[in-house]
């Protein structure tokens, strides 16, 4: 179908970001969010964003303008997806929750809407299963920061419809992201490959063998990775770090998913990284 009025549902660093690209890209983005604080503070990342953008001739002045006339913020779900032709879900982690928004769409949405999940590891059959639609709902994980990263991974669930997914692919491509079809199993690809690394290099520093600095600098330099595991890790968020790790260890039966006590640890202690001002490394 063809894609021309879009919703987001959650107003974070993720759900920002995604109503940014699209406002940025052409479409009509209505931002939704219960929390009107949180939506005031993504209005202005948003805006600050562009303006970075504008600052190294990224984009023009004038796109920016426009991009903010696309973009709509609101608190009423309802009002706010009742004409959309995509929706992409960008709440947390949390199965309850998505529960709710996904049956909240599936009441409140035109009949042929997509509606799409920005998870990075619940399984996107079960969501599909929470609607009365489950051939139009599909994965659209994008990666933090979403203005800058370009991979897509789009997620089939059991029942998700080709037209579903080519739309979806098409509309990453419109937003000069390359989409990568990835079928629906825990972690997908980017998660099932990264954090078996990254709970490595938590057992590293736990069992002393070596400093997170200079685990990092090996990963760096030794390897060509652009940034360490554990500050990877402190930008991710720990606590996010541990929920996939968990999902995956649940769901595969497989002890190497089995996630670090430091990790765990650190998360009790309320110590996540970048967002805390303090996880594997410390940040003003």
């Amino acid at each position: 179908m063809s894609v021309q009025t879009t919703a987001v549902v959650g107003a974070g660093t993720m759900g920002n970001g995604i109503a940014h690209v699209f406002a940025l890209h052409g479409y009509d983005v209505t931002l939704i969010d219960l929390d009107e604080d949180l939506l005031d503070d993504a209005r202005a990342t948003v805006e600050s964003n562009l303006s970075r953008q504008v600052n190294k001739d990224v984009i023009a002045a004038e796109e920016k303008t426009a991009a903010l006339e696309r973009l709509t913020l609101t608190p009423d779900t309802a009002e706010g997806v009742q004409s959309a032709d995509l929706v992409v879900e960008a709440v947390p982690e949390e199965q309850e929750i998505k529960a709710e928004v996904f049956g909240s769409l599936d009441q409140h949405t035109p009949d042929d809407a997509t509606l799409a999940s920005n998870t990075s590891s619940i399984s996107i059959t079960w969501i599909a299963n929470q609607t009365e639609r489950p051939d139009q709902v599909v994965g659209m994980h994008f990666f933090n920061p979403v203005p800058v990263m370009t991979l897509v991974e789009v997620v089939r669930g059991q029942r998700t419809s080709d037209a579903t997914f080519e739309t979806v692919a098409d509309v990453a491509e419109d937003l000069d992201k390359n989409p990568v079809e990835v079928e629906d199993y825990p972690g997908f690809v980017s998660n099932r490959v990264l954090m078996p690394m990254i709970n490595e290099a938590i057992f590293c520093v736990m069992e002393g063998v070596a400093e997170p600095e200079d685990i990092d600098t090996v990963m760096e330099l030794g390897m060509n990775h652009p940034m360490g595991p554990l500050t990877l890790a402190d930008f991710i968020g720990l606590d996010v770090c541990l929920h996939i790790l968990e999902v995956l260890h649940d769901e595969l039966g497989d002890d190497k998913y089995r996630p670090c006590p430091l990790l765990r640890r650190k998360v009790t202690a309320g110590q996540l990284g970048r967002k805390t001002g303090e996880g594997f490394f410390e940040y003003e």
